[in-house]
This record gives C-alpha cells, sequence and structure tokens, in this order.
C-alpha cells in the first residue's frame, strides 16, 4: 500500500521576515516616521482584511498608517478629490485605492489622481507602463505580483527562464502586472480566466499555476498535475469569517502557498519595502 505524498508548503512568513528585515533597517535610519493612508472606498470585506493586516504591520514598524474610510457611497469626484489631496500633502509618503472600489466607481479614473512615486501598491498607469515596458528598476512595483514572483524563485530556483506558468485571473491587481513581470523575467507565461474552457487541459504542461480570481474553489484536484507549482493569491472571506482562497486544500501537486499565511505576509512587507523606496523617491535619495 503505497501512501500519497503531500504537496510541500510555501508559507511567505520566512521571506516576508528577511523583507521586514531589510524595511526597519532603513526606517531606523530617519528621523521621521514614514505617513501611509488606505483609502476604503466600499463595503468589501476582503479589502477590510488587507487593511487590517497592513495596520498591524504599521504598528510593529513605527509607520504612521491611516485608513481614510469615504464609504461605499462616495462619488467619483469626491473620490478623486481626496486622493488628490493625498498626492499633494507632504506629509504622506504612500497613498492606497483600495480594490474593488463600490460598484459605479470608476478604478482606472481614481489611479490618475495619486501620485506614481507615492503609490506603493504600484497600481498607477505610469508605474505599470514602466513594468510593461520592462523598465522595472524605475517603477514601484505591486507587491502582490512580486511576492507571487518571490514564491515562484523559492520553489523553482532564482533563475524563472523558459519556466511555463499559468496565470488565472487577469485582474490589475495581480494578473496583468504579473504577467508581465514575469515575461521580464523570461518566462512563458498562459495567461486563463475563470472561464477558460477545458483548464486541466490547458494547465497540464505547466511548471506552474497562479490563481488570482476571487473566487473560491475555482481550482480543483483534476486542473492539478504532479509537477505543479500551485501559488493561490486568491482571497475569500466566507460567511463564517473564515479567509479562503481560490485553490481548493492540499492540491496533487509539487508544492502549494496556504491561505492565510502564504502570499499575505510577503505582499505586506513587500508594501512597506514599497514605502521606504517611495520615500526615497520624493527626498531624491538614491534607490536600488
Amino acid at each position: 500500500m503505497t501512501t500519497e505524498a503531500m504537496p510541500q508548503s510555501l508559507p511567505g512568513k520566512f521571506l516576508a521576515e528577511d523583507v521586514m528585515a531589510g524595511v526597519r533597517r532603513d526606517l531606523a535610519a530617519w528621523d521621521f516616521q514614514p505617513r501611509l493612508v488606505s483609502v476604503l472606498a466600499s463595503d468589501d470585506e476582503a479589502s477590510r482584511v488587507y487593511v487590517q493586516s497592513k495596520a498591524r504591520r504599521a504598528r510593529k514598524l513605527g509607520v504612521d498608517f491611516h485608513a481614510l474610510e469615504l464609504g461605499a457611497g462616495v462619488s467619483q469626484e469626491d473620490l478623486h478629490a481626496a486622493l488628490d489631496e493625498l498626492s499633494a500633502d507632504s506629509s504622506v509618503h504612500g497613498a492606497v485605492l483600495e480594490l474593488p472600489l463600490s460598484p459605479g466607481l470608476d478604478a482606472d479614473a481614481a489611479l490618475l489622481h495619486i501620485a506614481w512615486r507615492k503609490d506603493v501598491e504600484g497600481l498607477t498607469p505610469a508605474n505599470l507602463a514602466l513594468i510593461a515596458a520592462g523598465r522595472e528598476a524605475e517603477a514601484l512595483l505591486p507587491p502582490t505580483p512580486r511576492s507571487v514572483r518571490f514564491l515562484l524563485r523559492g520553489a523553482l530556483g532564482d533563475d524563472l527562464r523558459g519556466l511555463r506558468v499559468a496565470v488565472i485571473g487577469p485582474g490589475r491587481t495581480v494578473g496583468r502586472p504579473l504577467t508581465f513581470m514575469l515575461n521580464n523575467r523570461g518566462v512563458t507565461v498562459t495567461l486563463c480566466n475563470e472561464h477558460t474552457r477545458d483548464l486541466g487541459g490547458v494547465l497540464a504542461g505547466m511548471d506552474a499555476v497562479v490563481v488570482a480570481v476571487g473566487r473560491a474553489g475555482l481550482l480543483r484536484p483534476e486542473h492539478v498535475q504532479p509537477q505543479h507549482v500551485v501559488i493561490d493569491a486568491g482571497i475569500n472571506v466566507q460567511p463564517d469569517g473564515a479567509v479562503v482562497g481560490d485553490a481548493v486544500p492540499r492540491l496533487p501537486g509539487r508544492a502549494q502557498t496556504p491561505v492565510p499565511g502564504g502570499v499575505g505576509p510577503l505582499t505586506s512587507a513587500l508594501m512597506y519595502q514599497n514605502l521606504v523606496r517611495a520615500v526615497k523617491l520624493q527626498r531624491g535619495e538614491p534607490v536600488e
């Protein structure tokens, strides 16, 4: 009788600790507290989970964190005015617009009102254009896609060139920027969505699968091969308050990130690393 091997877990905690050690060193060198403001314009529960995580880490770091609650009924004009004010305020070093916005609000239009050097989520058109152009060294990179790339390197090796990775979910916060960021590292990327036909067949020849749709249970055992590394960047809040990913736990692949505890901790750490980089850009200091 044989026992089926369990997939290796890929927690982001230890990578996050390394990143945070560097952030603490940078913060300790300054005689001021960087100020980060997170803007909420919806009643999305997943967004609130992210904001709470950011606030906890900010307290540990000594970052001056504020959550600006505009309410689910805020108008587009008032949202723009709030973002313009944050962008013009020299005491604010980082601004985050939590997505998704309430129905009827235009995220693309709103993101135009965040100064790109304060865009610690890396989602403004200016930062995304630099990524798409292969000029990552000049940009503030989106933390979640960067977290995914970190975890892929941890599982598959630092040199990702030639690997085949499927990205399920072409969203602006993960899938779209990640596609360019993987391509910039020489990865062959297949972009899928929740409507992709014969998903198992499409994924069969891949080395890794990244899922970031926001639909619990989307990636199931029949979709996964033994060689797959599964990175679950989905977050779904269940009626009982539990947080689950887009992939069924313990899939029959080579390795899988847990939810919570996988992509999330590293994403949070990399956002604060972006805050350090943003401060340096605003102060005219050299950045790596």
